[in-house]
């Protein structure tokens, strides 16, 4: 019994070599699987939901009298937002019509006067003089009242500017339209959040050697975990996003640290977006497929 006991501690203590083996083959299995799904795939935090922001400003100074909308409600296009009170430019507008109905008369008296001269002229009954005089009137006439149709033309835009309706379809924010309160001419009163969502991601410039406008793109928001959002590249910006910053970095000067640029990439939804409450700002995490 004694003799057998270094026999069996020495069995216990053998190596396994099919299992290292095993392990080994597992790992180098996972580091493949690994190394091939990275290569064919990048992705970043670095990203968030872009969208048009349509500032809405006052055309023409004046009160307001009616505000259509609340803060986040949806408005068509051409929807009516606020009203201005409009009696100031309806005076304006028909003072400039009587204005044009009375150089019209003018000019047509004076084109009517210039036929007679023409006549008179061709007859020896007057001068040059006069008749040239009389052309002349008759071209100035024509002239005053085509600034009075101008005039005309301006006092309906402007009338017309007292109604403030939406620029595109999207959502109302930061509304400070007020009923009652006198806004002056390009004082904002509110901004268009449009419908159009789409993703601005900052990739690092070394992860750009392989994409390409077009390719497969997955995105998930924080907002709406567990949700992959169908999408795909649209484009890359020519240029990083710190040379586009409102104070670049002038490497020509001090000591050069070199830093790996990011650059915007913009990625735009394949699949209807409407239910869901993408707004910018939001973080985004898109995964681009490299094929």
């Amino acid at each position: 019994m004694t003799e057998n006991i270094p026999v069996q501690k020495a069995r216990r203590k053998a190596p396994h070599w099919g299992l290292i083996a095993a392990a080994a083959a597992v790992i180098l299995a996972a580091g493949a699987y690994y190394w091939t799904l990275s290569s064919s795939r990048e992705s970043t935090d670095d990203a968030e939901i872009e969208s048009h922001i349509l500032p809405v400003s006052s055309r023409v100074a004046g009160q307001i009298l009616e505000v259509d909308v609340d803060d986040n409600q949806h408005a068509q296009k051409g929807q009516l937002l606020a009203r201005i009170d409009p009696r100031d430019y309806q005076v304006r507008l028909d003072q400039a019509r009587a204005e044009l109905d009375a150089a019209r008369a003018e000019s047509e008296r004076a084109s009517a006067d210039a036929a007679r001269a023409k006549q008179l002229f061709d007859k020896d009954n007057i001068s040059k003089q006069v008749y040239d005089k009389s052309v002349a009137d008759a071209d100035v006439m024509k002239a005053r009242a085509e600034l009075a149709k101008k005039q005309v033309d301006a006092a309906e835009l402007d009338l017309s500017y007292t109604d403030i309706r939406a620029p595109e379809a999207g959502k109302v924010t930061k509304k400070s339209a007020e009923l009652r309160a006198y806004v002056q001419v390009g004082q904002p009163l509110m901004a268009i959040v449009t419908d159009d969502v789409w993703v601005v991601a900052n990739f690092k410039e070394t992860q750009l050697t392989r994409m390409r406008p077009g390719q497969k793109v997955t995105v998930e928001v924080d907002a709406f975990p567990g949700h992959e959002f169908k999408a795909h590249v649209d484009s890359i910006q020519s240029g990083t996003g710190a040379r586009f910053s409102l104070l670049p970095p002038e490497n020509a000067t001090g000591n050069f640290v070199k830093v790996v640029q990011r650059v915007p990439v913009k990625i735009v939804f394949d699949e209807p977006i409407a239910k869901y409450m993408l707004a910018p700002g939001m973080s985004a995490e898109p995964t681009v497929y490299l094929k």
